[in-house]
């Protein structure tokens, strides 16, 4: 891959509330962690879970898992935290619950590091989770 890929259109960043709420430990100077809203195109019932690409302005997902009783919502938010480093509660459906477009929100990421992994992820580099199942 020659350069670096623009993937800003994929996602928008807020503040992270959560750390405010949860407070941080004194003398804590870590990263500055933000909340990001991701725009997610779901294809369910997929052979095998992985990121694939992009879809417009949504990063592109198959799931194995079938859309019935929200579990291909589940299956999407799983992936999107193994991708991501994060909790799978630090993982929430926003919007679009019942549609192949939805938002996800992952709370407390660091925002160049998080860019750099969508970045790798619609690349090509990280196809599908991290770990082994």
């Amino acid at each position: 891959m020659l350069g670096t890929m623009d993937v800003t259109d994929l996602y928008r960043t807020e503040a992270a509330e959560a750390e405010e709420s949860a407070g941080r430990a004194e003398g804590d100077e870590g990263a500055e962690t933000a909340d990001v809203v991701l725009q997610v195109h779901v294809q369910p019932g997929a052979g095998r879970s992985a990121i694939v690409g992009r879809h417009g302005t949504a990063l592109k997902v198959r799931v194995a898992a079938p859309p019935e009783q929200g579990r291909a919502n589940e299956a999407t938010g799983a992936l999107l935290a193994d991708t991501f480093g994060v909790k799978a509660s630090a993982v929430e459906l926003v919007g679009g619950g019942t549609s192949r477009s939805k938002q996800f929100r992952l709370r407390g990421v660091e925002p160049e590091e998080f860019r750099r992994q969508l970045e790798r992820a619609v690349g090509g580099e990280t196809a599908g989770p991290t770990r082994k199942r």
